[in-house]
């Protein structure tokens, strides 16, 4: 699933793309995707509406309208799911299979693909009103973030996973993070010491930083029938221009760890996967 970086590249490329567009006609494919919006309430809320603007929150995208027929601004929240995609295709261009949701724009034509239809495209914004703080929140400091965690007996690794404590963190990068701050997965979030909250703090900061500045090199020509080949990370092969994102213990079970050379390790946390390595992350 995309988690912040990937959702911010995303936002960074179709902000521009979709600069001064106005939507004129809507095609809704698959209903649900809405939720708990109507096919008909989107229509009369966008149909004919300007684009202003777009932002991240988390891992949802936050799309700015401005309606001429009632001259107030609307929001329209986007979240890619496990397998979303969102691109602006040429006009008369052949849709994908899987086109949940599109809008005929003055130029172009904007495209929500999602094959599992895990995504979500609403003018519901109660998902990101539960949110908890950006990592880069100045509020959200090393004794916020210790008195939060001082909360909770989950492991750390799982408790990091919860959106209302921190936004936008996913599997990938709070196995990356823990890495970096040398803390092990396992170790319950409130017996974490200060100078250990510090750490994944600024870990966690840094592996997204990293990953925002590394994916905004890559050029995400979405098109009908074809793939970015990676969005999530990794190198499509044969495909210029694209960056190797520099994963140091994710989906690198059985192989060596870059820093102490042990076997990097696998384990399962509430149904998701964990890599460590055991050397390097003791507790």
């Amino acid at each position: 699933m995309p988690e912040l970086p990937e959702v911010e590249v995303l936002a960074r490329h179709l902000r521009p793309v979709l600069h001064g567009k106005t939507i004129r006609q809507i095609r809704v494919n698959r209903p649900k995707i809405l939720k708990p919006t109507s096919e008909r309430q989107l229509k009369q809320a966008l149909t004919g509406a300007s684009f202003k603007g777009l932002t991240r929150r988390g891992k949802y995208l936050l799309f700015e309208f401005h309606s001429k027929k009632t001259g107030k601004d609307v929001t329209l929240l986007g979240h890619l799911g496990m397998t979303g995609k969102m691109f602006v295709a040429h006009k008369g261009e052949a849709l994908p299979k899987h086109a949940a949701v599109v809008f005929e724009l003055s130029k172009g034509t904007f495209v929500f693909e999602d094959t599992r239809y895990f995504g979500r495209m609403t003018l519901d914004l109660s998902a990101v009103a539960r949110l908890g703080p950006e990592p880069w929140d100045k509020e959200f400091s090393p004794e916020v973030f210790a008195r939060e965690l001082k909360r909770s007996r989950q492991a750390i690794k799982v408790k990091l996973l919860d959106q209302t404590l921190v936004a936008g963190v996913g599997n990938i990068y709070a196995s990356e993070a823990l890495f970096r701050a040398k803390i092990s997965p396992k170790l319950a979030a409130n017996r974490l010491k200060f100078a250990q909250v510090e750490a994944l703090l600024d870990a966690v900061r840094d592996v997204l930083s990293e990953a925002i500045a590394c994916g905004s090199t890559v050029q995400l020509n979405f098109g009908a029938g074809k793939t970015d080949g990676l969005f999530y990370f990794g190198k499509a092969e044969g495909v210029e221009d694209y960056y190797e994102e520099r994963l140091q213990v994710y989906d690198r079970a059985g192989k060596k760890c870059v820093r102490c050379g042990s076997e990097i390790r696998r384990m399962v946390q509430a149904a998701r996967s964990t890599f460590y390595c055991k050397n390097c992350q003791k507790g």
